[in-house]
């Protein structure tokens, strides 16, 4: 869904992505700098800087990687991709809950893929670093939730229980315990 939203991107499918020939394609590009959304305390928090900060940090022509997946899986994306890990880091400040209700996050302000690249593109515009337009960027996911919901309370359903609590609430128990998982439908 992130990739239909956005121009220039492309998805890379894998684990571990340290002989990945069109990851180290990118990566040794001259005329680009790489940096790795993910989140962190010593990362370059676009949240916090001035747009000519974040135009100095970033140069002119950015690739910035996306580690989409279930928090586990990133993480193990990560452990294993030694090219990815040298990256420079980017990160931001979420101030909004996710709206991927139907969904279980690690952390109270953990946002889905979409939902980060949202953000991201909105900083970045408010620093006047990208040029997109960003009004409509979230009506797939939205409508997604909003399908996926109905289904859970479609009676016809085969997933319909007469006996479930009827309203649809944010998720606000966040993983404590390692034993407990996340629902998730990996891509």
């Amino acid at each position: 869904m992130t990739r239909l939203q956005l121009e220039n991107s492309e998805i890379i499918v894998g684990v571990d992505f340290t002989k990945n020939n069109r990851v180290n394609e990118i990566l040794i590009k001259e005329e680009s700098c790489s940096f790795l959304l993910y989140p962190g305390k010593d990362n370059f928090n676009l949240s916090k800087r001035k747009s000519s900060e974040i135009t100095s940090f970033m140069g002119n022509n950015p690739y910035i990687f996306l580690l989409d997946g279930t928090w586990p899986c990133a993480r193990k994306m990560l452990k294993l991709s030694k090219n990815l890990q040298k990256l420079k880091r980017v990160s931001f400040d979420n101030k909004i809950k996710s709206k991927f209700i139907i969904k279980q996050q690690p952390e109270s302000l953990c946002l889905s893929t979409i939902e980060s690249v949202y953000t991201v593109l909105n900083l970045l515009k408010e620093g006047n670093i990208e040029q997109c337009e960003t009004k409509g960027f979230l009506i797939p996911f939205e409508k997604m939730i909003e399908y996926q919901v109905e289904y859970i309370l479609n009676p016809n359903s085969k997933n319909y229980r007469t006996t479930a609590n009827r309203d649809i609430a944010p998720k606000n128990m966040y993983k404590k315990h390692s034993a407990r998982g996340i629902i998730f439908e990996q891509k």
